[in-house]
């Protein structure tokens, strides 16, 4: 895969390494000739250009990529790169990064963006999967396809807590897609049981994420709407 990485801060290199690591080929791009710094990473592509002029996304050859990644520190830019990959080159998917939440509504398919990516909420959606126990929190938001992954950790009063995992009869198009336990990720046996402390990941649809708090936490149970509201087209 081909991947082209508008802003080479700390962030764009940290991904284009991650990328390279992986074994995709990675073009940084990055107007600000101090944030060249080839010798840090040096199988990737480097070019001195502004990824908001189409000048520069044609010389870097961006109808040649299968991802086109805005990571630079100013929201502006992030948005005009996307939409120019977007609707000037066919770039198949683009990912944004968000600086400040406030500009989050605007990183959506308007402008180009497939998947947009806030740190802050990230963050708050972590730190609320982390602390709290019987509460379904709302982790990613999937808009191609109305729905969101959701976890809770399952507490001790859960009526679920000893139920075979594969007698559960889960609300509407619920789908338990992973169970973490003793940190340890493992897919759901369908012959396994559900224990207390359990950290249970679902795909659902918004409508019934109230009705899979009242069945997983009946007494506690209630939805923390912490997103980080990327946009996703598939998974």
């Amino acid at each position: 895969m081909r991947v082209a990485i508008a802003g080479a801060g700390n962030v764009g290199r940290s991904i284009a390494a991650e990328l390279v690591e992986n074994g995709h080929e990675v073009l940084l791009i990055d107007r600000d000739p101090r944030a060249i710094k080839s010798d840090t990473l040096p199988q990737a592509e480097w070019l001195l250009a502004d990824a908001c002029e189409l000048s520069s996304l044609e010389e870097a050859g961006i109808d040649t990529c299968d991802v086109a990644i805005a990571a630079t520190g100013d929201d502006k830019a992030n948005l005009v790169m996307s939409l120019l990959a977007k609707t000037e080159f066919g770039v198949p998917r683009t990912v944004g990064r968000v600086n400040h939440p406030k500009n989050e509504w605007l990183f959506n398919d308007v402008w180009g963006v497939d998947v947009a990516v806030s740190t802050p909420r990230l963050m708050s959606a972590l730190v609320e999967e982390a602390v709290t126990v019987g509460d379904l929190v709302r982790l990613l938001t999937f808009h191609e396809g109305q729905t969101n992954l959701v976890e809770m950790t399952l507490p001790t009063s859960s009526p679920c807590v000893g139920s075979r995992i594969g007698d559960m009869t889960w609300p509407g198009d619920v789908v338990l897609v992973a169970l973490i336990r003793d940190g340890h990720a493992q897919p759901p046996d369908r012959d396994g049981s559900l224990e207390a402390g359990d950290e249970l990941l679902f795909v659902t649809a918004q409508d019934f994420e109230e009705e899979l708090a009242d069945l997983l936490s009946p007494r506690e149970g209630s939805i923390v709407a912490t997103t980080a509201t990327p946009r996703v087209q598939t998974i």
